[in-house]
This record gives structure tokens, sequence and C-alpha cells, in this order.
């Protein structure tokens, strides 16, 4: 089993400045991830109308590249969208939001991502009801994701983006919950890095339900240029036979051609040898 790398593309103008290697141009970033080797792209799309599909589809196939996941994070970046907003309203309107997202990555055999778009417990409503929400959307929007023969991704964020889903331990438990065993967690290293006391050993925790890693610094530069233990990680990925996608969702520190580059350096140093 061999562990593919991936690179991210922004195509949100308005968050400028976030964790995404590549910005805006599809074309050029598709053709510098082929160049410098990596097997797949991450798009974080405005929505999934907004992405051209047919120009995607002819980018990945010129390349060679697979589509590795999609985000939906810019329907809380541009529109407040969240799974657990206690108005019903926007709730479905999040959902709504997601599964286009789903449907769209569905078509490219990819898994659609949920991070910040699991908001938050906030004052209207406790932290219990939120995870309540929060089972209700993954329990439906898993399904829907089955259905289009691909998984659906939950991402734990450190204590600073929310107060629900923290630990990979957090996310397993609920998934726990659901009747769907479509759902898979996603471990960004860079937000174990701050809530995990041991991240090989969370890694491995998650046994069969780790479904995508992003490839990140402690200071979510990229790998190597802060002080996670790499080395301690590729060995855990190792040891559960992992066999999905480690991508680069960090700064382009010091600008996004160098950091492609480092990613891919230290991604070939730890897993092509």
């Amino acid at each position: 089993m061999t562990i593919r790398s991936a690179v991210t593309i922004s195509l949100v103008p308005e968050v400028k400045g976030g964790p995404f290697i590549f910005w805006g141009e599809l074309a050029a970033s598709c053709a510098k991830a082929a160049g410098l080797g990596f097997d797949g792209v991450e798009l974080f799309p405005p929505s999934a109308e907004a992405l051209d599909t047919r120009q995607l589809a002819g980018l990945l196939a010129r390349h060679e590249l697979r589509l590795a996941a999609a985000g939906t994070g810019a329907g809380w970046a541009l529109r407040k969208l969240s799974l657990t907003d206690p108005e019903p309203q926007w709730r479905a309107e999040a959902r709504e939001f997601v599964r286009g997202v789903i449907d769209v990555a569905a078509g490219f055999g990819a898994p659609a991502i949920i991070g910040s778009m699991q908001g938050r417990a906030e004052s209207a409503a406790t932290r219990g009801q939120a995870l309540g929400w929060l089972a209700e959307a993954l329990e439906e929007l898993g399904a829907h994701a089955g259905r289009a023969g691909v998984p659906l991704l939950i991402e734990p964020l450190n204590r600073y983006e929310t107060n629900l889903l923290n630990r990979l331990e957090d996310a397993l438990e609920l998934l726990g919950t659901l009747r769907t065993r479509n759902v898979k967690v996603l471990a960004d290293l860079f937000h174990l890095n701050i809530e995990e006391r041991d991240i090989a050993g969370a890694l491995q925790s998650a046994g069969a339900n780790l479904g995508h890693v992003h490839f990140a610094d402690s200071n979510r530069r990229p790998a190597g240029c802060g002080h996670t233990d790499f080395e301690a990680v590729a060995e855990a990925l190792g040891a559960m036979g992992y066999a999905g996608f480690v991508s680069a969702e960090a700064l382009p520190y010091p600008d996004s051609d160098e950091a492609a580059r480092a990613t891919m350096a230290m991604f070939r140093r730890l897993f092509r040898r």
C-alpha cells in the first residue's frame, strides 16, 4: 500500500492568507503540482456551483493528477453557515452547501471535508445540543456520500476554532453513535500538535477510521519548519497500513513555490524510501 501526496489549492480570494499552498490559478497550480511530483490536489472552492468541473477534469487528466478531497469551509468563511447553527433554516442551508460539494467531489472519486462547517456551541445552544445537530448532519450527509461512492471526512479542529471536536478521540466517539459507517476522520497535524499528547498514538487510535491527513508543521508552515516529529508520524501511518492522501494544508511560507518544494522533499524523505 502506498501513501499518496497532495497539495492544497484555494479558489477563494476572500480567505487569502490562510493555510493553503497555492492560490487562485487552478491551471497553473495543477501544472506546478504535477511538475513537483504530487499525486493529487485538494481544492478549497467557493461553492460547488463555482467550480468548473469540465476544466478540472481536463487539468487532472492532462497532468495525471487525482482530486484528493474538496473542502467545504467556504460555506463558513463566506456565508457563516454551520451544521450546528441554532436556527433550523441555517442548518438546512449548511447541509445543502455541503451536499453540493459532496456531489462535485464524488464525480472525481474524492471525499468532501467538514472542518469549520461543524461550527461551535454558542450561547444560544449547549455543547450537547450542538453535537446532536452535528451527528444528525453527519448521519444524513455520510449516507448521501455513501450513495455517491465516496466517504465523508470530519476534521477535529483546535480549541481556538471550535469547542465541539478538538481531538481525534472526540470525533471517533461521535462517529460511534452514527448508524452510517461512511464518515471517516481527517487528522490535521497542526491541530493534533495543539490538542494531542501523543500525535502518533492518536493517529493509530483512529485505525481504519482514518480517511485523510493534513500535512503541516506545528506552526502551520510546511513540514520541516516547526517541531513536529514527522518520523514518528510516518512510522505510525506505515504501521497502520494507511494508504490515503497526505495533503499539504500549510501556509505558503516563504512563498507558494518554495512551500510546495519543501513539502515534496519531506514527503519523499518520509514515505518514498
